[in-house]
């Protein structure tokens, strides 16, 4: 059909252009007149000289112009109508396409007086009669027009007038001031035209009451006289206008429209009135009584009014988009018309067209969010709609920043646009289920739900109403991977190796609500590592998150629980746990001294055991050091009702931790411990001498600058720093001390250690001591020896000989059964 097609409606003709043609093209309409002269449309032009521009069907564009229209040519019955398009894919409207349109109509015969009412301007043109002598005018009927004259005398020769009559005046304009107001006139051999806008100062708004009609219906009306002065004679044109602005209303679905037949004053000095002819149709195309009833419309011609009663969605009309407070919906549209023909005894036929856009109330729509995901390929997709031709998808929100169409591509979003044979369409959404802003959330057993959650934003043509769709899908997919873990125990420490699934990336390790953080560990001398795939967890056999379940001659059974918590609701997601026995060694030392330590532990059975009211058989032997979870007992065999038994090679001690509720001698906790000592124990050393020569030193003077230095580890990599002063260690627990010769820096000289001891206080001198190091060896009266390691050169050491390094146990100073402290 190509860019444009045009129509002839009588008095009106009509070109359309296609909204698919000049899609996303900006455009530039005018009107060539007689001379060839383009002449381009604007709204007040447009109102000024008989031309309408609207809006149908989606976007096409309707330009419509009257055949008295101020560039039509007229020929007998024939006019004719040029209109030039410009075309631009920018908004200067450079390199512009340009396309022209003539079309020709006939139209004919004329009325005496013909009315049009088009949606921007009101228009009459009426036929010119035989000039006649003023004096001959007055004597036939004077009406009111003869308060004209006095402004009509006054004018300029061969000057037309227009007087406009208002209740408050009557004011006269000259041709060339009411063209500047806005106003159209002209006249032709036989026709004079006058055209006014709606928006005209003249204009006054007329209520015309109706039966049944509570509110009357408003009419726009104008009352003139245009004036054409010629020597002796005045010719008088009356140029009333009235049309309907309301008269719409809405019942049971249906759209009524009520058109008064006779107002004022349009029946101004007429007595009779004679109905001729009343049609009406749709796009100003006529309908016959049988096309009405099809599409069950209905036309009724009473006394006193012209009713049209229309099913909304009826055929004829269509519905378009539109948006209340960012809501989506939809109006359904009809362009009405109406043509009523009477005969008076003044004018003889008139003939009144009304042309009437109607537009229901907004009524929301709800939009259809289908998921069509393709769980295999791992691709979400999403259809969105469907929607009127009119909507265009603009950009994506994706995590709260907006997104153009084209860039989403680089998020991993992929759209487009699906249209359906009725002219709607849809738009679809597509996206992997591994892109970043997918969020992925474990559900239950192997599933996993994903998450798109993305906001489309519209627009809305021709009318740039903008509203928005949030799109919230969900699928669960069986892909789920969840952490797995192995434990086990070394002869000190419980360990708990984790590995990691697909699931648990915003999961937090806690040991029951203690969240077990880095720092955390560190405090309590744990070990946690994790390098991505794994989490590692140590921790030491004697802690205070460790549960010891039971005691047995093999062993105490102890337990470290570890639960896998969702880093937002902390709700429970995963447990895991490692149970191992340990040699009751762990518990209790039997020292050559005749000293004994033992600790003991709070069973996980008992939850309102007290360590601190643990006692010996002699109750008044307390623990000397109390933790949550154990309570640590240093005395004498021969002290606390430790009883002894002798064989022909060994002596047992035997004594009991115990437990009593207040009130109660029986105890509830009972730990029973022995020592035995042998009686007689022979040793065969080996000793043989070598015969090397003495060494020889020589003596010297000098100062030497040395350290003595604690580290965390056996590798002697990270020593403590002053901040981390005073570090807490458990009995028996490895202390690794390095000492260091620092000056000066000579390759000949070695370091020795002669004597190391160990005080109760800050001062070297304090008493108690007791020696780790005699005479550069271990105490041979420890309980655990001092262990020597070897040093090696690397980075740090480049002389190996200038350190020296060593391993102790953790003790602490008693006396009896009271622990000792500075």
């Amino acid at each position: 059909t190509g860019p444009m097609s045009s129509e002839c409606l009588g008095n009106l003709l009509r070109i359309t252009l296609s909204a698919e043609y000049f899609e996303n093209e900006y455009l530039s309409l005018s009107v060539i007149d007689q001379s060839g002269i383009a002449w381009e449309l604007d709204e007040a032009m447009a109102s000024q000289c008989g031309y309408t521009v609207t809006y149908s069907n989606w976007s096409n564009i309707e330009f419509r112009a009257s055949a008295l229209s101020c560039h039509s040519r007229l020929e007998k019955d024939v006019f004719t109508v040029t209109i030039q398009i410009k075309a631009s894919h920018t908004p200067d409207m450079k390199n512009t396409t340009t396309h022209l349109k003539s079309t020709s109509c006939h139209y004919g015969p004329w009325s005496p007086r013909e009315l049009v009412c088009e949606s921007n301007y009101m228009e009459v043109s009426v036929r010119r009669e035989v000039p006649q002598n003023i004096k001959n005018l007055i004597q036939g009927e004077l009406g009111d027009w003869t308060h004209g004259f006095p402004e009509a005398k006054a004018g300029e020769a061969s000057i037309w007038q227009i007087v406009f009559h208002q209740p408050e005046e009557k004011k006269a304009l000259l041709v060339s001031d009411a063209w500047s107001a806005g106003y159209g006139l002209n006249t032709m051999d036989t026709r004079v035209l006058l055209r006014i806008p709606y928006t005209a100062a003249q204009i006054q708004l007329v209520k015309v009451d109706l039966f049944l009609q509570a509110q009357g219906i408003t009419f726009s009306a104008v009352r003139s006289s245009i004036f054409y002065k010629q020597g002796w004679m005045i010719l008088v044109v009356d140029t009333a206008l009235a049309c309907p602005i309301d008269g719409v209303d809405y019942a049971n679905k249906t759209i009524i429209w009520t058109v008064p037949k006779y107002i004022q004053p349009l029946s101004s000095g007429a007595t009779s009135f004679k109905d001729v002819l009343v049609e009406a149709g749709v796009d100003l195309h006529k309908l016959s009584a049988k096309e009405m009833a099809s599409r069950k419309y209905m036309l009724s011609n009473d006394l006193n009014a012209i009713t049209m009663k229309i099913p909304i969605g009826a055929e004829g009309g269509y519905y378009k988009t539109s948006v209340s407070s960012g809501q989506h919906g939809a109006k359904y549209t009809i362009n009405l018309f109406l043509e009523h023909q009477w005969e008076d005894n003044k004018w003889g036929l008139t003939k009144h067209t009304i042309i009437k856009e109607i537009e229901t109330p907004f009524e929301h729509v709800e939009i259809v969010i289908t998921n069509s995901s393709n769980l295999s390929a791992r691709l979400m997709n999403v259809t969105v709609g469907t929607f009127l031709p009119d909507v265009e998808l603009v950009n994506l929100t994706i995590e709260g920043a907006p997104v153009a169409l084209p860039e989403a591509v680089q998020h991993g979003y992929l759209t487009y646009e699906i249209r359906y044979a009725n002219r709607s369409k849809a738009y679809v959404i597509q996206v992997s289920f591994d892109a970043p802003s997918i969020k992925k959330e474990y559900m239950r057993a192997d599933m996993r739900a994903y998450t798109l959650n993305v906001t489309l934003a519209f627009i809305t043509h021709p009318t740039s109403e903008t509203f928005a769709v949030p799109v919230v899908m969900v699928s669960a997919v069986k892909d789920a991977v969840l952490p797995s873990a192995r434990g086990f125990c070394d002869g000190r420490n419980l360990h708990l190796i984790i590995t990691h699934g697909n699931v648990d990336q915003n999961w937090l390790p806690f040991i029951s609500d203690w969240h077990l953080t880095p720092e955390a560990a560190q405090k309590y001398n744990y070990r946690l590592r994790d390098n991505g795939t794994h989490l590692a967890i140590s921790v030491p056999f004697l802690s205070s998150h460790v549960n010891y379940e039971d005691f047995h001659t093999s062993g105490i059974k102890a337990s470290l629980h570890l639960a896998l918590k969702d880093g937002i609701t902390l709700a429970n997601k995963r447990d895991f746990s490692v149970s191992c026995r340990f040699s009751p060694s762990e518990l209790i030392q039997c020292l050559p001294n005749g000293t004994v330590v033992i600790t003991a532990v709070k069973l996980a059975g008992v939850a309102d055991l007290d360590t601190s009211l643990l006692v010996l058989r002699d109750r008044r032997c307390k623990p000397s050091l109390v933790t949550e979870k154990t309570a640590t007992f240093r005395f004498n065999v021969n002290t606390c009702g430790t009883s002894r038994k002798f064989n022909s090679t060994t002596m047992m001690y035997e004594n009991n931790v115990l437990y009593f509720r207040a009130g109660n001698d029986t105890p509830v906790y009972q730990l029973k411990f022995v020592c035995w000592y042998a009686i007689k124990q022979t040793v065969d050393v080996q000793y043989e001498s070598k015969k090397n020569p003495p060494p020889s030193i020589k003596p010297g003077f000098g100062s030497l600058a040395l350290s003595l230095k604690l580290f965390k580890e056996k590798s002697y990599s990270e020593p403590y720093q002053e901040s981390e002063y005073p570090v807490v260690k458990y009995l028996r627990e490895a202390l690794y001390f390095e000492v260091e010769l620092l000056q000066p820096k000579d390759s000949r000289l070695e370091l020795n250690l002669d004597g190391c001891w160990a005080t109760n206080s800050l001062s070297q001198d304090s008493l108690p001591q007791w020696p780790i190091l005699i005479n550069g060896c271990e105490n041979s009266k420890d309980s655990y020896r001092t262990i020597f390691h070897e040093v090696n050169y690397s980075l740090r050491v480049k002389f190996p000989q200038h350190l020296k390094r060593f391993e102790v146990r953790m003790f602490t100073f008693v006396q009896g059964t009271t622990l000792l402290q500075e």
